[in-house]
């Protein structure tokens, strides 16, 4: 506080309040386009329509069956243990699988059927529109 002949006055120094709130924006910045990104596979082709631009929560099968959210890798057991604490956190509402068309049908099975029992009922298969 500085003193003045007419009494005190207190000043609130903001400049390290926007200094942090700058890197924090910058850091954010920089961070959120990677956490969207995911494995690319070779999605099979659809006549489905459209999904309306949503921010569902991804799982990835690649070729060989290993699961992944975002580049992370689970295996099957983990993955009924990780969904239901995303769930109890409040993270996740609603799956969408993406799985490559070469990746064996019964793991896809297997892992709709890990999701259902961690409580979810809307699962999205994403596919590409056929050319």
């Amino acid at each position: 506080m500085k003193s003045y002949k007419k009494g005190l006055l207190a000043e609130i120094n903001v400049t390290p309040l926007v200094d942090v709130m700058l890197v924090l924006l910058i850091i954010f910045m920089i961070t959120a386009p990677m956490l969207s990104t995911g494995l690319e596979v070779d999605l099979p082709e659809t006549k489905a329509g459209k999904v309306e631009k949503q921010n569902p929560f991804v799982i990835t099968l690649d070729a060989s069956g290993r699961i992944f959210i975002g580049k992370k890798e689970l295996s099957l057991k983990s993955l009924k243990k990780w969904l239901q604490q995303a769930k109890k956190a409040g993270l996740v509402r609603e799956i969408n699988l993406k799985a490559d068309r070469r990746c064996p049908y019964g793991t896809v099975a297997k892992v709709l059927a890990e999701i259902q029992a961690a409580g979810f009922s809307e699962i999205g298969l994403l596919t590409r529109p056929e050319s």
